[in-house]
Order: C-alpha cells, then sequence, then structure tokens
C-alpha cells in the first residue's frame, strides 16, 4: 500500500511545475531541468489521479450495486467496472511504486570510465586492452560517443591504463554496473605447459562532473608542468606541456600529457579530477546512507571482484547476481552485454523496492 500523501505530493508537483514553466517567469538555468521533471511526471500523472480517486470511484460504484432500484444492465455495467477498477489498482500502484524507487540523480550523466591492468603482468594489459574494446563495441551499438582522454601502452599491444569519456542518453545508469575487478582466466600465448593463468582489470566509471554539480576552487588546485616523456624516458615534445593537477583538499592528483598542448591537457586533467573529486563526495553521502546502500547491487567499490571471465569454458560470471551467460566471445564483442545489463538492473529495482516504505 503506497501511501496517499505521496500520491498526492506528485499530482502537486506535476501542478506546480506546469505553473511556473508556463508564467514564463522561470530562471533560464533551470528551464530544461524543469521541463524534463515535468515530462517525466507527465507519464504517471493519470495513474496518479486514478490511485488517488480509488475509494471515491468504488464508494460510488458499490452504492449503485446495493441500491435496488438500478434495473440489471446498470448493475451489471458497474460490477464490470468495479472489477476492471480492482485490477487497475494493482497494476497502478506497482507502476507507482517503480516510480517512486530512489533515484540516481546521476544516471543520465555522461560518464568517465578508467580501466587499469591489476595482477597478472602483461597478460593484465592484454585484458585490459580486451575490456576496452568490449566498451567500444558497446558504445558503437549503442550509438554513444566515446573520446580517449588518455592511454598507456603496454608492451604485446596490451594498455597498463586508458581513460576514456561516453557520451549520449543515460549513460551512466548503464556504465555504472561496470565498476570493480574484472577477472580472467585463460591460457596465455607465451604458456607452454597450457596452463589457465589468472590476472585482473580495474574498472572506474564515474559519473562526469560538470561545474555546476561542484565547485573547486582554484585555490584547493596546485598546477605542476612538465616535460612529457614516453616509454624508456624517450621525449614525447621538448615543451613542459604535461600538467599535474592537485585537489589539496582531496589528496586526489591527475597527470595529463597525451596533448601537445599544455592548455588542452590541463582542460582534460581537470575534467577527470572534478569528476573523481565528485565520485568522492557522492561515494561518501552513500555510505552515510545505510538503506541507499542496501539498495545497490554490490559496494560500487572498485576493489570488489565483480565478474570473472572465463575463456577455456567460454563463460563469463557476475558474481554480485550469480548469472552466468556461457557466450563470451558474443559478450566481448558487445553483443549480448545489454543481456547482462538487464539482470543487474532488474535486480537493483527489486531491492530498491523492497525497501521502499
Amino acid at each position: 500500500m503506497i501511501p496517499l500523501q505521496k500520491v498526492q505530493n506528485i499530482i502537486s508537483h506535476h501542478n506546480n511545475l506546469e505553473k511556473e514553466l508556463s508564467s514564463g517567469n522561470i530562471d533560464p538555468k533551470l528551464f530544461a531541468k524543469k521541463s524534463k521533471e515535468y515530462s517525466n511526471l507527465a507519464g504517471i500523472i493519470d495513474t496518479a489521479k486514478e490511485y488517488l480517486n480509488f475509494d471515491l470511484i468504488k464508494k460510488d460504484l458499490e452504492q449503485i450495486l446495493s441500491d435496488k432500484n438500478n434495473d440489471l444492465e446498470i448493475i451489471e455495467m458497474a460490477k464490470k467496472d468495479l472489477n476492471d477498477l480492482e485490477k487497475n489498482k494493482e497494476k497502478n500502484e506497482n507502476k507507482l511504486k517503480v516510480f517512486l524507487l530512489p533515484k540516481d540523480e546521476d544516471d543520465d550523466k555522461n560518464a568517465i570510465v578508467e580501466i587499469r591492468a591489476g595482477t597478472g603482468g602483461l597478460e593484465a594489459s592484454l585484458f585490459c586492452a580486451d575490456l576496452f574494446r568490449m566498451y567500444e563495441k558497446v558504445c558503437s551499438k549503442k550509438k554513444w560517443q566515446l573520446e580517449i582522454i588518455s592511454i598507456s601502452k603496454s608492451e604485446a599491444g596490451g594498455f597498463k591504463e586508458v581513460i576514456f569519456s561516453v557520451n549520449g542518453n543515460d549513460i551512466y545508469s548503464y556504465l555504472k554496473f561496470e565498476s570493480g575487478v574484472h577477472r580472467v582466466q585463460r591460457i596465455p600465448e607465451t604458456e607452454t605447459q597450457g596452463r589457465v593463468h589468472t590476472s585482473a582489470a580495474t574498472v572506474a566509471v564515474l559519473p562526469e562532473a560538470e561545474e555546476v554539480d561542484i565547485q573547486i576552487k582554484d585555490s584547493d588546485l596546485r598546477i605542476d608542468v612538465f616535460r612529457a616523456g614516453g616509454p624508456g624516458g624517450q621525449s614525447v615534445n621538448t615543451t613542459d606541456s604535461a600538467v599535474r593537477i592537485t585537489h589539496l583538499p582531496s589528496g586526489v592528483v591527475v597527470s595529463q600529457q597525451d596533448e601537445k598542448s599544455q592548455h588542452k591537457n590541463k582542460a582534460k586533467a581537470l575534467k577527470i579530477l572534478r569528476s573523481r573529486v565528485y565520485e568522492a563526495e557522492k561515494r561518501k553521502k552513500d555510505q552515510e546512507r545505510s538503506s541507499n546502500r542496501r539498495s545497490q547491487i554490490g559496494s560500487g567499490d572498485r576493489s570488489e571482484r565483480i565478474r570473472t571471465y572465463n575463456f577455456p569454458q567460454g563463460r563469463v560470471t557476475d558474481h554480485r547476481i550469480n548469472l552466468t551467460l556461457h557466450k563470451l566471445d558474443e559478450f566481448l564483442s558487445g553483443e549480448i552485454h545489454e543481456e547482462m545489463n538487464q539482470e543487474l538492473r532488474l535486480k537493483e529495482q527489486n531491492l530498491k523496492l523492497q525497501n521502499l516504505k
């Protein structure tokens, strides 16, 4: 049973937004946000009104049924309407429950994804590259825009680290489930005895923070510039174009040297730094809200092992929902990535429903 006051609040908020948007006196900076809110409410408003008026309509129909002066046709129609009303109440209640689920305010944001090779040496760096290619294919399939921010290559064609941004619709709501430790089990090409080796890579997915999301003062930053260097100390260019930015209050440090322009490197570093500081603040708030933590899939911690990719058996297992797909190649090619993601989203939704008071 949903408290009627919560349903009334939906209707009142919809009415207030309607008046505000039609008045023409709204702050232009808030117009897009308010319009989106109004649009989201439009899809549930009829359901809310019907649910709120259930008792009143039911009472009217019961009065018709109890009035012996009504003819049989009217009574039959009232019986049918009452039956439909009861059925619709359950349907409307479920719809409202889903709508009232706690929303992650970052779900509609773009994302910055950081993949780093973990334990396993060269094999871990090759797996890091495999994961990047998987996300490239997922983004291509969904028509999302992927832009590499920085990349550090290893020998044999792998990556020690790759950081990229993804732009599109509701990016973070999808990619946030990728944060954590991804483990791979396979036989390396250099393995002569056919033994399976285990390696790992860490994926961190950060909501891309805008300046309106978090205020970072210039006085809180220490910016150092230095000459960029390549593998083995080889000079990439001969100017002090590389940038290292330290956020003094949090201790977050970001270095950027991929661009030849110091200005571009600084802009990229600030983009990453803003998102890392924002994520740290978000995580702190989440930990303070224990009920919110119970409604999440896994801890969301990047040190948590979330998935295993087993090549000899051709399977991928997500440990948070105990789901195994025996289609590893299709998963890595981005073809069935959606299947795993849907199960993760469904599980999180069910957890939130259990915690909805």
